[in-house]
């Protein structure tokens, strides 16, 4: 049996979508592809997005292996599934009959751009195509593979937090420091998700900007399912609130951390009692302690504005510990820095920099923590994704480009036709109608990632990383990626869809 939790993959859809086998027009072949229309929470200063997570999904629930006991199981549900516990229509005879001839796999052909592709907005991501009698199945898989928005926009948010370290770095940070630039924005957010699986999935969306993650189930998702056994996550040891107030004194619980892990890196919470005398008092009691074992201390702050309680335990470790001034001219503090974990955004992180940068700190004294910020708090709306049906060939052989067209609010066109998108001359992706380049293109970023069953060999991890990072930083900020050709066949349809509506 396969399916997720013993659930028949012929349920792991939303509930109208069996009902579509029975609605689509008589047809040979239909195409679907999947598109975010917007930047990150709307910004249209900045459409970019790092496209990441389809394989997951590939692996985990499309290449698997259709059973006649997963129909049997799912014919069960359907009979109890309309309204008034009645029987509710599925495709059943063509679900059987891809099983027997295509040995359980779904029949479709899915292609897709590389795994941490840098693009903008409107850049089809994938496309699907069915053909013959299964051409009514095009979007059966919808609700699966639209669940790619999660990953894609975790990377793309992790992502732009870089963009502001780095800005800090350029600015405060010497080259022998960038080293240091990996696991300055850190993943919290394991404990903030709705299951174990978003854990790994958005978990590893993160990983592909940054190395600094308490996620372990991604960490070690990546580590030995993606990457050849190649350690990608890092953490170091820290005490938690619980820690720090089981002891009779917050000196007994930081001189136990010393003791048992001082001579390498390691965190500390301050603020289960009195951040300010923790800071004032506390910590110069154990710096002798401290320094004898030689480690890195880390301090975190936990409640209280950021920027003030950051600002806070820089200058206090400044004060006992010292620092040095680097040759940009800013304070690397001895053996010790600040995380800033709670409730951190993308604006506070600005606020944080730029103040630490004003005293005459170098960036290079601050990591940051995020979790729900990172993992929880978007949706598929913060980027607006969605999968739309965009070509169909009738049963009589006449060809069809669709388009969506929402007279009440532009935003949520969708592009007509059959698509690739292949790089211009300063390396953007541009989206073309299929029919005016070569078949089977080599410079086509959309490829075939999994076709009635066959899927390809994926990149490991390691290469994904270095796309992601190569590829985002040369696209500009925002860009026209719709080719005149396509721009043209837009134009058309939308001319068509008026001609029609006046009839």
């Amino acid at each position: 049996m396969s399916g997720f939790l013993g659930i028949p993959p012929a349920v792991l859809t939303d509930s109208y979508k069996p009902t579509h086998a029975f609605l689509y027009p008589d047809s040979i072949k239909s195409v679907a592809y999947g598109e975010f229309r917007c930047g990150y929470n709307g910004d249209k200063e900045d459409t970019r997005l790092l496209f990441y997570g389809i394989r997951y999904i590939i692996d985990n629930y499309i290449s698997v292996k259709w059973t006649l006991q997963d129909v049997e199981l799912a014919e069960k549900f359907y009979e109890t599934h309309n309204a008034g516990y009645k029987k509710f229509p599925f495709p059943k005879d063509l679900i059987l009959k891809f099983i027997k001839e295509n040995n359980g796999y779904f029949p479709v052909k899915i292609e897709a751009l590389p795994e941490g592709t840098a693009c903008h907005v409107h850049t089809p991501v994938y496309q699907i195509t069915a053909e013959n009698e299964y051409a009514v199945l095009i979007t059966f898989l919808e609700t699966l593979i639209t669940m790619s928005w999660y990953p894609t926009t975790v990377a793309t948010l992790s992502r732009r937090a870089r963009d502001v370290v780095e800005q800090a770095y350029n600015d405060t940070v010497d080259e022998d420091g960038y080293w240091s630039l990996e696991n300055r924005l850190h993943d919290f957010g394991f404990r903030g998700c709705t299951s174990i699986e978003q854990s790994v999935i958005g978990g590893s969306a993160h990983l592909i900007n940054f190395t600094g993650s308490d996620t372990m189930s991604a960490g070690y998702y990546i580590q030995f399912k993606l990457n050849n056994g190649k350690p990608v996550a890092s953490s170091i040891p820290a005490t938690e609130h619980s820690v720090m107030t089981a002891h009779k004194t917050e000196k007994d619980a930081i001189l136990r951390m010393i003791d048992k892990f001082g001579s390498g890196v390691f965190a500390c919470v301050m603020d289960s009692f009195d951040y300010v005398n923790a800071l004032n008092n506390i910590i110069p009691s154990i710096a002798a302690q401290k320094l004898e074992k030689g480690g890195f201390m880390v301090l975190r702050p936990d409640s209280g504005d950021q920027v003030e309680v950051v600002m806070m335990a820089l200058r206090a470790a400044d004060k006992v510990f010292g620092s040095t001034v680097n040759k940009k001219g800013y304070k690397l503090i001895n053996g010790c820095s600040v995380i800033q974990g709670d409730a951190v955004t993308i604006e506070s992180m600005k606020k944080i920099l730029n103040a630490a940068k004003e005293a005459g700190y170098s960036a290079q004294n601050i990591a940051f923590g995020m979790g729900a910020g990172l993992l929880q708090k978007l949706n598929r709306d913060t980027m607006s994704f969605a999968t739309k049906l965009c070509h169909i060939t009738y049963a009589d052989g006449t060809q069809r480009d669709i388009m969506k067209s929402p007279k009440t609010e532009s935003s949520k066109i969708s592009l007509p036709g059959e698509f690739v998108v292949k790089r211009n001359e300063h390396g953007v992706p541009i989206v073309y109608p299929k029919e005016i380049c070569a078949e089977n293109d080599p410079e086509n970023l959309l490829r075939v990632v999994y076709d009635h069953g066959k899927v390809i060999e994926w990149d490991d991890f390691d290469t994904i990383r270095e796309r992601a990072a190569k590829e985002w930083s040369c696209l500009p900020h925002c860009y026209d990626n719709i080719s005149p050709e396509l721009q043209t066949k837009i134009a058309k349809c939308i001319q068509e869809i008026k001609s029609r509506l006046e009839k």
